[in-house]
């Protein structure tokens, strides 16, 4: 296993410094108006009315601020820097506070919507830039985003957040523009973002809101018994048949396999990464394991068990609570996520099953998902491997999983080579 590690760690380092890290540096900063491209064919050509959302924009001034902080790239700070001044020039609403959701390239504003995703993505980005850079700006908005999410969409009946907001704060309608839901996937980043900001602030509000969307999500978006994540609830937490749904990834996607009517589904990418950010959250916070131990491996088992693919490497997309899997797609975010939260789960619990998944799920993603001649991941690709979706960035595709995952995983391989 010494010599998977070796190898793993050798192409991920490889991958990482010589072909992610020169695209972006080449190709992710916007030199004629600011902020960042992330929008690419398959061989690397920008498009060039793109427009900039809020989700990739604050990705990637947390990918850069985070190579600078974790990674010694320094000269970094000077492209995160950038994207945080364009970000707050043509993003903040001066008016109600919050950032809209999209631009155009020059920053013209778009869509005015504020959802949570969204708003906690630049808490996550800011705080970063913050820890990277010493900028006290970043974590100044970071906590005035916190605040406004306490004030507006924090629902002090049920629990969580309401998460689907107009431009003053005002609940979006139900049905597709999704004011009557609550989802897995935005508690998740609520998570991760409040642990970013904790780990920038160390103030104890900040802590205890981390806290609570812990306890909400594993009190009632987690099946405990299967051991997978639910997917979309009523705002009172009883699930319901998951749809898509304005400003998501899912609505907005080009192509690959779909499931027609509303389905309760779970996401084994979403239930590998909810785990090792749950893990980081646990260390930011300096608290033990204790009881969330066995829910971690249950969520692991079942991604194992139902969403891995043993002949090929490679997690699928969607499945049932329990059974196989629905949509067997494989997308380069799930793929990613999953390489961190296996290694992840290694490092916590020992067992080489893990360790196995990781290397198998490695294989599969530098043969097919990844495009070396360009230097990042493809978005979307068959069960076998073929290409569905060449494109190596879109609208929603950034630096932050793709990146993330190959940073996580080098600096882990490194600790557990020393270890040997």
């Amino acid at each position: 296993m010494k010599e998977k590690l070796q190898t793993a760690y050798q192409e991920i380092t490889q991958h990482l410094n010589q072909e992610l890290l020169p695209f972006w540096e080449a190709h992710g900063v916007d030199e004629i108006y600011g902020g960042y491209l992330t929008t690419f064919d398959e061989n690397g050509r920008e498009k060039e009315d793109e427009d900039k959302y809020i989700v990739t924009q604050t990705r990637m001034i947390w990918g850069y601020s985070a190579f600078a902080r974790k990674l010694g790239h320094t000269e970094y700070l000077a492209k995160a820097k950038q994207g945080v001044e364009f970000f707050i020039r043509h993003f903040w609403d001066e008016t109600n506070g919050g950032w809209y959701w999209k631009t155009t390239r020059d920053g013209s504003l778009l869509d005015n919507g504020k959802v949570v995703y969204g708003q906690t993505f630049a808490i996550y980005a800011l705080a970063e830039y913050t820890l990277a850079s010493g900028d006290a700006i970043g974590k100044e908005y970071a906590c005035r985003t916190f605040e406004l999410l306490q004030k507006y969409c924090a629902d002090t009946r049920y629990g969580g957040y309401y998460e689907n907001m107009e431009a003053d704060w005002s609940i979006s309608e139900p049905g597709f523009a999704a004011g009557d839901l609550k989802s897995l996937d935005i508690h998740m980043h609520t998570m991760e973002a409040f642990t970013t900001l904790y780990e920038c602030t160390g103030e104890e509000i900040h802590k205890r809101k981390l806290q609570e969307v812990i306890g909400i999500i594993l009190d009632h978006m987690v099946n405990r018994e299967a051991g997978c994540g639910k997917n979309q609830f009523a705002l009172d937490f009883q699930v319901k048949p998951a749809i898509n749904i304005r400003r998501t990834w899912n609505a907005e996607r080009e192509t690959g396999e779909v499931i027609e009517a509303p389905t309760d589904t779970t996401s084994y990418g979403h239930n590998v990464e909810l785990v090792w950010l749950l893990h980081r959250a646990l260390e930011i916070m300096d608290m033990p394991m204790g009881t969330y131990q066995d829910i971690a491996r249950k969520l692991m088992n079942h991604a194992l068990k139902y969403g891995f693919d043993y002949q090929r490497g490679g997690v699928y997309r969607d499945g049932p609570q329990e059974g196989a899997p629905l949509v067997r797609d494989k997308e380069w975010w799930q793929n990613c996520e999953s390489l961190i939260g296996f290694l992840d789960a290694y490092e916590r619990f020992g067992d080489t099953k893990y360790l196995e998944a990781f290397w198998l799920n490695w294989k599969f993603d530098t043969d097919y998902m990844i495009n070396h001649e360009v230097g990042e991941w493809r978005q979307l690709l068959r069960e076998d491997g073929s290409i569905l979706v060449p494109q190596i960035g879109n609208p929603w595709k950034a630096i932050y999983h793709s990146g993330r995952s190959m940073m996580e995983c080098s600096l882990r391989l490194k600790r557990l080579l020393e270890q040997e």
